[in-house]
């Protein structure tokens, strides 16, 4: 089976299993929730670059 029929087969599953109201809103749940990982995962990469290259002018913090 290639990508396409896969993805065609799992979405007629989707509508015979779930409906094709609630299978729309499990892909809008999905989407989403992608949406919303993809912001963190930026959001921790730039943290990370910011923190890698020394932007902080406070330096290194020691604990005793």
């Amino acid at each position: 089976m290639s990508f396409g029929t896969e993805i065609f087969f799992f979405m007629a599953l989707g509508v015979l299993v779930l409906g094709p109201k609630r299978l729309q809103a499990l892909i809008g749940h999905v989407i989403r929730a992608k949406h919303r990982f993809e912001e963190a995962t930026q959001a921790f990469k730039s943290q990370l670059a910011e923190e890698v290259d020394g932007e902080h002018p406070e330096g290194p913090k020691r604990s005793l």
